[in-house]
Order: C-alpha cells, then structure tokens, then sequence
C-alpha cells in the first residue's frame, strides 16, 4: 500500500522550490458603516430632489432656501404627529383620542439629516464657506422646528448641560 505523505515528502526533497512569499489571502471589502450608507443615501435622494426640481437645480446654485424647501418637502414622509396651536391637544404629550394634526418629520431626523449632507457635500468637493446645508436660514429653520414640536408634544426643549471632568470623575468613582 502506498503512503501518500512518505511519497510527498520524499518529493518535496527533491525539489527545491523558490521561496516565494506566501500569498495574501483574499481581502474582503471595507465594511460600510451603517452612518455611511445613510450618508450615501441622504446624498442621492437630495441628488434626485435636485433633479427633479422643477426648473432643475444644479449644486453649485443650491442656497439655504433650497434646503428649506427640500426639508419642507420631507415633511409628507413624516411620521410624527405635530399639533397645530388650534388643536385640542396641543401641548398634551399624550392625546387621548385621534385627531388631524399633520404628520411631520421629526426634528432630531432633520437635524441629524443635515448632519450628514453636510458631511457629504464636503466630501463631495464642496467647500465649508459654500455649504448651503450649514446656512444660517437652515439652522433658525432646525431650532424653529424642535420648539415647535416641544411646544405641540407640552415638552420644553431644554439643551443637556455638559459636566465638567472633575465631576465626571468623582461621579464614576463613586458607581
């Protein structure tokens, strides 16, 4: 009976092979953030916005209005019931009965939406001076939106207070 590894070995020692670096095994592709897809989609679903515009905008023409109106636009897609001041519920963070108060984008989606188109129209070739995802018009637009919707949900917005280190630091010590 033949021995399969005394006959390999046996000719692996009369051959000398080269030594050859051994071969790098095959790299799978980068991994995509899920922050990065979102990015990727945010950009190309405002690409189409622009398209479809009608008359058509170009980038390079695109202002703090033209991203209020596409914002304006979104709000159809909204899924968070905003009462208007005329509602019986306004201001009541938990209405008891249905009623015909718009649904509406909610204002941390728009806000972490501009986040990331910011990001892209720089990674795009934008320059930060031009951005028009960063103009004032979109920001007073962005703060209107989240008191409104605080005022509507009976919820005061209040900014989360940053806390210094040394309290970091004694309130970890003492968990």
């Amino acid at each position: 009976m033949l021995d399969v590894y005394s006959t390999i070995n046996s000719v692996s020692q009369n051959f000398s092979l080269p030594s050859a670096p051994p071969l790098p095994l095959p790299s799978s592709p980068p991994t995509v953030s899920r922050y990065e897809l979102q990015k990727r989609r945010d950009w190309n679903t405002f690409g189409q916005y622009l398209r479809n515009h009608k008359p058509p905008l170009i980038l390079s023409r695109c202002s703090g209005a033209n991203i209020l109106e596409f914002l304006k636009y979104l709000d159809q897609f909204g899924k968070t019931k905003v009462h208007n001041c005329h509602c019986p519920f306004f201001g009541d963070p938990h209405p008891p009965a249905p009623c015909n108060c718009p649904l509406k984008q909610a204002w941390g989606s728009l806000d972490a939406l501009i986040g990331r188109l910011r990001a892209a129209f720089e990674e795009n070739g934008g320059r930060t001076e031009t951005n028009p995802f960063g103009a004032r018009a979109v920001r007073l637009y962005l703060k209107e939106v989240r008191d409104t919707q605080a005022k509507a949900r009976g919820i005061a917005y209040e900014k989360k207070k940053r806390r210094n280190i040394k309290q970091r630091i004694s309130t970890n010590i003492c968990d």
